[in-house]
């Protein structure tokens, strides 16, 4: 074979070569769960002892991360997300039971998991708004896995402003890491086309 004609073959087979290892890469950063996996998500907590002024309101910040997280999660997961009415139910059975000391079971990761184990979701969603001062919350959530109690996900962000503008914000934020992380078996990615990117 002439060696111009060499050339072509080598930079194809080293073009395929380049796309089989692209193949094995993604391949070896899917995680282990399967991309379809169900996925419990309990209601957010509200923590507002450490604020300067507490006031009965703080209560609706909770409920809506709540609503926001589970809207934006049906919207990327849909029929993946285990009954909401469900959840709620199975979590109030798991804290009466005394697996939380007394606490709420969306405050408590083994009650977590315990009501993700009964619903067969291999994942467990947690959130909690924590009030600092009127104008500056924190949303902290976590994704784990049910089987292992891993933490795939703990974020933990600042909301400076109105609550009921930030709040959903963050929310919506989490519930798109969440959607992207399931849908990679459990690998954290952290771009919005999905392309793998471990978590820092």
């Amino acid at each position: 074979m002439k060696q111009s004609a060499i050339r072509p073959v080598l930079l194809a087979s080293l073009a395929v070569l380049g796309l089989a290892e692209a193949a094995a890469q993604v391949t070896h950063e899917m995680g282990p769960e399967s991309p379809t996996a169900m996925v419990a998500v309990l209601t957010a907590a509200l923590y507002n002892e450490g604020a300067n002024v507490r006031e009965d309101a703080d209560s609706s910040s909770a409920s809506l991360a709540t609503t926001v997280l589970r809207n934006r999660l049906t919207e990327r997961l849909g029929d993946q997300l285990v009954p909401f009415a469900l959840v709620d139910s199975i979590a109030d059975r798991v804290s009466s039971e005394g697996l939380t000391g007394g606490a709420p079971c969306n405050v408590v990761v083994a009650c977590a998991r315990e009501t993700a184990r009964r619903v067969e979701a291999p994942w467990v969603v947690l959130a909690k708004v924590s009030k600092t001062s009127n104008l500056i919350w924190l949303l902290s959530a976590q994704l784990v896995r049910v089987s292992t109690g891993e933490i795939i996900l703990d974020d933990s962000t600042e909301l400076k402003g109105d609550p009921a503008v930030m709040v959903p914000v963050g929310a919506r934020n989490f519930a798109d890491r969440v959607a992207r992380t399931v849908r990679r078996g459990g690998f954290a990615t952290d771009f919005p086309d999905g392309v793998p990117h471990p978590a820092p």
